[in-house]
């Protein structure tokens, strides 16, 4: 299992909802999350045979701003 943490400008639950999408169609992401009350907005994901390259692609096709942490 691979767990990835990344620092986003997605500032709420409608901005959350936005990507769910883009997280959840991608089968080999097993659990994904945004804590909002963090300043960074840090985005943590967790699966399998998956590059943290793929997730920021997946994150800026949704419109939003990603950096790995």
């Amino acid at each position: 299992m691979d767990k990835y943490k990344f620092k986003t400008n997605i500032k709420c639950n409608a901005c959350k909802s936005a990507v769910t999408p883009f997280l959840n169609k991608e089968s080999r992401i097993s659990k994904w999350d945004v804590d909002l009350s963090d300043p960074s907005r840090i985005l943590s994901v967790e699966g399998d045979n998956i590059d943290s390259k793929e997730i920021v692609e997946l994150i800026s096709a949704a419109g939003y701003i990603i950096q790995e942490i």
